[in-house]
């Protein structure tokens, strides 16, 4: 008898464990693998450079001033979302639970709330964009802005919906463990839209012009040549009906890999810092660094989605664990540990962006043009040369500019 009391207890602080050990785990995994995919070759370490040796108060202070505002509304939407989300957990139909098609119950639920949570942070992302053009950066009217956020809501509505209808079909034929065969999707799914997004997606916002015969594109393809890279197509995006800042990225595996560069990189710097900032997304393709973020997402998420499924379970109604109506605390169980796992990835984007600019240093032997680039563009962006350290820790995906410039320094040297 005694026994038989006991083992209840036993299992039941088995059971309160479970989900701190998963959430631990979780960080630690992703701790693991930032590690073991780290890159050796990182360039030289950054010198100790002053930003006031590159930029002037005026321009330090006013891209202090737009940074901590933008933090602040990130934040506040943030709250906003797990505020919207916890409500939803709350308040989530019974009805549900004895929903004739559940498969399709739980796509509406998970529609809806995408579309709840859009809403919602409405307000603070139109301030965000006001603060935005307050400082230069926007180019794009109410309406075409208007329009973008509903063509972004429809298509995240349609996609969170067939997240919930795979969430419930996974709750329903494999119980619990739904998180394992859920872990698979996650990376199908990334590893299609990496693929079909730059020919399927992105053709949705902005235009997309190969770069025409000229000294540019034939400086980019000897570049390519030179680093033994296939650059596969190079691409022109019509960025200034939107903006004025200038970027240029890689997107796409296989047929649809492609180096993008914003019209306004084009137009308004010298051919010397675009073709820098050629060779540093030369560097992406050259150390296929879009394939190891898949790899990354393979190792990371089905450690993230038992957390989050176990965190669900805590979070759910009772009697709602495995049904439509557990699908808002599956998402606000997954905007609780998607942040953190980022949290720890963003050191490997960190240094998967610092060796691309040391390919990029390395492959133009011209550390004064990378420098003028980098003094040039964090003007132009508004964006804080030097964030304070936590800043940096937490969300930083890049090199702030001032180790960008220091590193460039260390290289001159």
């Amino acid at each position: 008898d005694a026994i038989a009391t006991r083992m209840p207890r036993v299992c039941s602080v088995r059971r309160s464990w479970r989900l701190p050990i998963a959430l631990v785990t979780a960080v630690v995994v992703a701790e693991a693998a930032v590690l073991a995919m780290r890159p050796r070759d990182r360039g030289p370490e950054p010198l100790r450079v002053e930003p006031r040796a590159y930029f002037s108060d005026a321009q330090i202070e006013r891209a202090e001033a737009f940074r901590t505002g933008q933090l602040w509304i990130y934040a506040a939407q943030t709250a906003i979302g797990l505020g919207v989300l916890a409500v939803l957990v709350r308040r989530a139909p019974a009805r549900l639970d004895s929903a004739r098609r559940p498969v399709l119950a739980g796509a509406a639920v998970a529609a809806a709330i995408s579309v709840a949570t859009g809403v919602a942070a409405l307000p603070l992302s139109a301030l965000a964009r006001e603060r935005a053009k307050d400082v230069g950066l926007v180019t794009q009217d109410w309406t075409g802005w208007a329009g973008d956020r509903a063509k972004s809501q429809a298509i995240g509505a349609g996609f969170a919906a067939l997240g919930g209808a795979v969430l419930v079909f996974g709750m329903r034929r494999f119980g619990r463990r739904w998180w394992l065969p859920g872990a698979a999707v996650v990376v199908a799914f990334g590893a299609i839209t990496t693929y079909a997004g730059p020919v399927v997606l992105d053709p949705l916002f902005n235009n997309f012009e190969r770069l025409p015969p000229g000294e540019l594109r034939t400086d980019v393809l000897a570049l390519a040549r030179e680093a033994g890279v296939d650059v596969g197509e190079v691409y022109e995006m019509d960025a200034s009906r939107r903006t004025t800042a200038a970027n240029a990225y890689v997107t796409g595996l296989g047929r649809t890999k492609r180096v993008v560069l914003y019209d306004t990189l084009v137009d308004d710097f010298t051919p010397e810092e675009t073709r820098m900032v050629v060779a540093h997304e030369l560097g992406h393709v050259r150390f296929d660094d879009m394939r190891n973020g898949l790899i990354w997402l393979a190792i990371v998420s089905p450690f993230g989605l038992w957390a989050a499924a176990l965190l669900a379970e805590r979070l759910a109604p009772r009697g709602a664990a495995l049904g439509p109506r557990a699908v808002p605390a599956v998402a606000l169980s997954i905007a609780i540990v998607v942040p953190a796992v980022t949290m720890v990835s963003n050191q490997l984007s960190r240094d998967v962006e610092r060796r691309a600019d040391a390919f990029s240093l390395e492959l133009t032997r011209d550390p004064r043009t990378f420098i003028a680039f980098q003094e040039r563009i964090a003007v132009k962006n508004v964006s804080d040369p030097d964030p304070p350290a936590v800043v940096r820790l937490l969300l930083g995906t890049h090199p702030s500019t001032i180790q960008r410039i220091g590193m460039a320094e260390a290289f001159a040297r």
